[in-house]
């Protein structure tokens, strides 16, 4: 459908009550909640359930012919057309363990295109919210990705290491811990928004559901930076975002045939 900067900008207000809402359900819980183990051995949390709840509520009294696909329960509603994807709790690991680190991730697609992302990370108050064509704020305040061009003077990070293998990327992993001097590990959507807002240059990040990517792909691009999604395993994505000058350098270390190639 054709979307307008105001229509994006009242649906992102919408996003940010939600947002709002899973806030009041997660912060009480904040160390104060026992780990469950779902069938696919990731860890769950009733913080994760009451937070996915509060956000379909609000974005189903906004937009309640739009689909829905949440990481905790699942697709209602079709995917195409207008779809919101829900994370709950993104980094569900750091928080069971106090950690605090871990996001909310809310985005609007539109026939499968992200136009709206949010990241919000409740126990650091911060939340980055943008949309197509509004560019990305944090807080409300404007924020652009890095714009280095130097990869070996660049802060590099990556998501979790064993996703590497996982996507058959072993090797670029073990290139990139060999070659960059500054590589730090900043997972989940906390990495991502550090990115966002230029703190870190690029970052490789394999291995992710629909909802952990969506909100990233518009927001990076608002940002004034270059987010390139790799080719799926199944069902996994793979993100490699930052500078633009530095996502091509890090391209060209994921297809070691162009390096062959000259």
């Amino acid at each position: 459908m054709a979307m307008s900067t105001a229509w994006l900008e009242r649906a992102a207000r919408v996003a940010e009550q939600a947002a709002d809402r899973a806030r009041d359900e997660i912060l009480p819980r904040f160390r104060r909640v026992a780990v469950e183990t779902k069938r696919d051995g990731s860890p769950v949390t009733e913080a994760d359930r009451a937070a996915e709840r509060a956000i379909r509520a609000s974005l189903r009294e906004a937009f309640p012919d739009a689909g829905m696909l949440g990481e905790e329960y699942g697709q209602d509603g079709a995917r195409g057309g207008l779809c919101w994807v829900v994370d709950p709790i993104d980094g569900t690991v750091a928080f069971s363990r106090g950690i605090p680190l871990f996001s909310t991730l809310i985005a609007l697609l539109d026939d499968g295109e992200p136009v709206l992302g949010l990241i919000d990370l409740p126990a650091l108050g911060e939340r980055t919210v943008g949309w197509k064509g509004g560019g990305a704020r944090r807080n409300g305040a404007p924020v652009r990705v890095s714009q280095a061009t130097d990869l070996r003077r660049a802060l590099i990070s990556h998501g979790d290491p064993f996703c590497f293998d996982l996507f058959g990327m072993r090797e670029v992993f073990q290139r990139m811990a060999r070659e960059l001097p500054v590589l730090r590990g900043y997972t989940d959507a906390f990495g991502h928004a550090q990115v966002i807002a230029g703190g870190v240059d690029a970052m490789v990040d394999v291995s992710l559901n629909l909802w952990d990517a969506a909100a990233t792909q518009v927001l990076v691009a608002e940002a004034g930076g270059r987010c390139v999604t790799l080719p799926p395993r199944g069902e996994k994505l793979g993100l490699v975002f930052g500078s633009p000058a530095l996502v091509e350098q890090l391209l060209e270390w994921l297809t070691p045939e162009k390096d062959a190639a000259g």
